[in-house]
């Protein structure tokens, strides 16, 4: 089970893009995700956003009108350095259109809910 109690470094990565972006026929937040897991990353989160624009300065937004429109996504991770080292380029690789952020986080806390086990084996942040 992942139970961190002491600080550590660690690195945030963020990637930028649309809803309707696919990785070999499926839509690429999932695609994503599923590697993240099956390299064992520490964690991912897809995050949807209510409008936004990108390289191409067109605005994508949410309306009544536009139930299927093309919102931006997000896909926030983070991990240990060395794992980011090794899962970026394959995740740059599915990337066609969008960004790619990299900052240092210091994680003050990264454990498991009571009960539950790590699906994907992972040793977390380094732990």
């Amino acid at each position: 089970m992942v139970d961190q109690t002491q600080t550590t470094e660690g690195i945030r990565v963020r990637v930028y893009f649309g809803e309707r972006d696919t990785h070999d026929g499926k839509s690429l937040w999932s695609a994503m995700l599923e590697l993240l897991r099956r390299e064992q990353a520490a964690g991912a989160t897809v995050l949807r956003g209510l409008a936004g624009y990108g390289a191409h300065s067109r605005i994508h937004s949410a309306s009544i009108v536009d139930l299927s429109s093309d919102l931006p996504l997000v896909l926030e991770w983070i991990d240990s350095s060395e794992r980011v080292q090794r899962l970026l380029p394959m995740i740059d690789a599915m990337l066609q259109g969008g960004m790619i952020t990299t900052d240092p986080v210091t994680v003050a806390r990264y454990r498991a809910h009571p009960g539950q086990r790590s699906g994907a084996g992972g040793d977390g942040l380094g732990t």
